[in-house]
């Protein structure tokens, strides 16, 4: 790949699961809010998000060099409900809650921007592509007592739902259909492909 990539998160899933995939990266973490519209779907959400945390990032950057900016956004859905990171001890609970004994769905959104290097004092035309992974994981019933213990041990704060499956959280999961790197917070196996097609695409 002949152009530096930038991951527009400081997730260290994130950057954990690039590095470990032989992917070369820089990190520089997005400062936009992560908020649901009142009428949004998560799959709408998810995918401004992404493009919005790209965004960010990319309007800091340089433009004297060529840029590729990587943005991505995580969500758990169940019953209907979106849920994000917990803000709460209460917050956690609640959603483990919910979680509980039921098959829930992890939705990430991708994005990728790639603009061109230009000393114009114009705008650059940028390029985009934004594609979603989606995962179903089964939780076995928990108890109250494990969903305490489980949120006193902090690992639930800073994920989707509540709960991390790389974790503790691992001994709760009964099955998972689709990418497991998807449910730690990104689907690598999506963005290699992503990364092959726009490089094979500008050779």
């Amino acid at each position: 790949m002949s152009c530096k990539i930038i991951l527009a998160s400081a997730s260290p899933r994130r950057k954990e699961l690039l590095a470990a995939a032989g992917i070369a990266f820089e990190v520089i973490p997005s400062t936009i809010e992560e908020r649901q519209g009142g009428q949004e779907t998560a799959e709408t959400f998810v995918c401004r998000m992404a493009r919005e945390k790209a965004q960010d990032v990319l309007s800091r950057l340089p433009t004297r060099s060529p840029q590729i900016v990587l943005g991505a956004d995580t969500v758990v859905l169940v019953d209907g409900r979106t849920l994000g990171k917990p803000v709460s001890v209460e917050d956690a609970t609640a959603m483990l809650r919910m979680l509980s004994g039921k098959e829930h769905q992890v939705l990430t959104a991708v994005c990728l921007l790639h603009r061109e290097a230009s000393a114009a004092a114009q705008p650059i035309p940028t390029a985009e592509d934004i594609r979603t992974a989606s995962t179903t994981v089964r939780f076995s019933s928990l108890s109250e007592v494990e969903i305490q213990e489980y949120v006193a041990s902090g690992e639930c704060f800073d994920k989707a739902g509540a709960y991390a499956i790389q974790g503790r959280a691992s001994k709760f999961v009964e099955s998972i259909d689709g990418c497991y790197f998807n449910v730690v917070g990104l689907p690598v196996s999506l963005v290699y492909q992503m990364l092959q097609r726009h490089f094979a695409a500008n050779e």
